[in-house]
């Protein structure tokens, strides 16, 4: 567990690096529109709906709407970050190998597209279906005040932990039948810092970049361990 935050500490220290800020200026931009548009149009749905079946609510109709929106908005925030942190990863990833682990960098592999775009994909998938499943329960869990939050932080941090590591752990594996260099636990660890910061607001632009270069520490650390 020690080595979770010590790589944590080191992928802080990188945020000044301009390769890395880079990436972050880019993720953040993408991130916050897909957002932005996802909760305009959220947002409008609601005030559709409630403006057909409920019209006489009136101004507060419009806080209903409003406030699903955000509420769906929070919701889908991490999976949106997900999804970008796919498209910026591998930047995030060579900025650390080329200044920590330049050996393991001259012999890091291209990713083929198909490989590359099934792995997103497959990661995306995975996130909005658990995400979904995991749905329902949140809802019944909003009367404890605190639930629901603790709820999707745990199902993000599994989910997390293995796409994080599998971004920089693909580009060296050697064979499929190559065991991971990370453990179920380190994996939890690593998606649970993340995960946690997602549900900061403003703190959650940096989490995907942070996430990316923390795990990266964490690969070349522990690969080739019995």
């Amino acid at each position: 567990m020690a080595g979770v935050f010590s790589s944590f500490a080191r992928a802080l220290g990188q945020l000044g690096d301009g390769r890395v800020l880079r990436v972050l200026a880019k993720s953040m931009g993408v991130t916050l529109a897909i957002f932005a548009a996802i909760g305009f149009a959220a947002w409008r749905g609601a005030a559709l709906a409630i403006e057909r079946y409920a019209a006489g609510w009136g101004e507060v109709g419009g806080l209903v709407a409003l406030l699903l929106a955000v509420i769906g908005g929070w919701l889908l925030f991490r999976i949106v970050a997900l999804a970008v942190l796919q498209f910026f990863a591998d930047e995030v990833v060579r900025a650390v190998e080329v200044r920590f682990y330049p050996d393991e960098a001259a012999n890091a592999r291209d990713l083929p597209f198909a490989e590359d775009a099934r792995n997103a994909l497959g990661g995306l998938w995975r996130a909005v279906l658990v995400n979904a499943l995991a749905l329902p329960v949140a809802l019944l869990l909003l009367v404890t005040g605190v639930g629901t939050a603790i709820l999707f932080w745990a199902v993000n941090a599994w989910l997390l932990g293995r796409e994080l590591m599998d971004m920089v752990w693909l580009r060296h594996r050697t064979s499929p039948e190559d065991a991971p260099p990370l453990s179920g636990l380190t994996r939890f660890a690593l998606g649970g810092i993340v995960a946690g910061m997602l549900l900061v607001p403003f703190i959650n632009l940096l989490a995907p970049v942070l996430g990316a270069a923390t795990a990266t520490h964490l690969v070349h650390s522990r690969k080739g361990r019995p």
